[in-house]
């Protein structure tokens, strides 16, 4: 739930082509919808009005200043850039800056002048992951790669409205090609991958972002800036895919490690990773949300 009311949309409108049309409830509204934490969202707020770039392209300025607000009382932004390495082409420049920091840009307008609350996903790489410990809210950026720059410079729009809550997170996995499913993949086919085992973090699964994020809303938490990731040990990214492999019956040996510095060697173009991805929970877990244990997400995850 979010505060107020019970959000009343017509097919159109939740199949996410739809304009909130008229007088009427308060309305819910995630933006970016058709991506993985946008299909989470649209569960988790089944009466949430979900536009995907097509009803609403949030990196046209005009677009979102014609849309109508009026009725909007919560922003859900799902909408970014997110291929990481093709961030660093030259070329992608335009589209990086566009997607990750001015359509959130615009979005901030829209909701300073609607009063509406705005809901921001950011990620973990707007630090360098040179932290031994897990990293707090707010510890300072310092992005390495143009990917963690571009979702810094977000932020800084995002935290520009009064009424935001700015999500950070990582290792996003949810419905649509992500690690874990690959993982799967290859573990069916009888393939032993080589997986970097020096970047720490822990997997993120979008149904718990999604009822964290509902939870900070219907509890009227205050305002701010919260990581959000699952809960348990921190894991290489190596040790996941052997979660992964022994729970699709194969050894967790079949999973072959290496260094991060070995695996790029000769990928010259891609961005340059955190090593310490982990977020500290605390200032989530104080309002009273509990993030599960990400091998009991990843367990539920496969099964299903």
């Amino acid at each position: 739930m979010v505060p107020r009311q019970r959000v009343v949309v017509g097919s159109a409108q939740a199949a996410g082509r739809g304009q909130v049309r008229g007088p009427g409830p308060v309305t819910t509204l995630i933006v970016g919808a058709n991506g993985q934490v946008g299909r989470a969202l649209q569960q988790q707020f089944p009466d949430a009005v979900a536009l995907d770039r097509k009803a609403l392209d949030v990196t046209d300025a005009a677009a979102v200043r014609a849309y109508r607000w009026s009725n909007v009382d919560v922003v859900l932004n799902a909408a970014a850039w997110t291929a990481v390495d093709a961030a660093e082409d030259p070329a992608n420049a335009d589209a990086v800056r566009a997607a990750n920091v001015d359509a959130v840009g615009h979005l901030a307008r829209a909701v300073r002048t609607s009063g509406a609350t705005l809901v921001h996903i950011s990620s973990e790489y707007v630090f360098d992951g040179k932290r031994e410990s897990p990293h707090p809210e707010d510890w300072p950026p310092n992005p390495l790669s143009v990917y963690g720059q571009s979702k810094a410079d977000g932020d800084t729009q995002a935290t520009n409205v009064t009424k935001h809550y700015l999500v950070r997170t990582t290792w996003v996995v949810g419905d649509g090609g992500n690690f874990v499913r690959t993982m799967a993949g290859l573990a069916d086919r009888g393939v032993s991958p080589t997986v970097v085992d020096d970047q720490i973090g822990r997997p993120t699964f979008t149904a718990d972002l999604a009822a964290g994020i509902a939870h900070l809303l219907s509890t009227q938490a205050p305002f701010g800036t919260y990581n959000l990731t699952n809960d348990g040990d921190p894991a290489s990214w190596a040790d996941v895919a052997a979660a992964v492999f022994a729970a699709r019956g194969r050894s967790a040996d079949d999973v072959g490690r290496t260094s991060t510095e070995a695996y790029f060697a000769d990928k010259p173009q891609a961005a340059v990773r955190p090593l310490n991805s982990v977020l500290d929970l605390s200032k989530i877990t104080a309002t009273g949300f509990t993030p599960r244990d990400w091998r009991t997400a990843l367990a539920e995850y496969l099964a299903g």
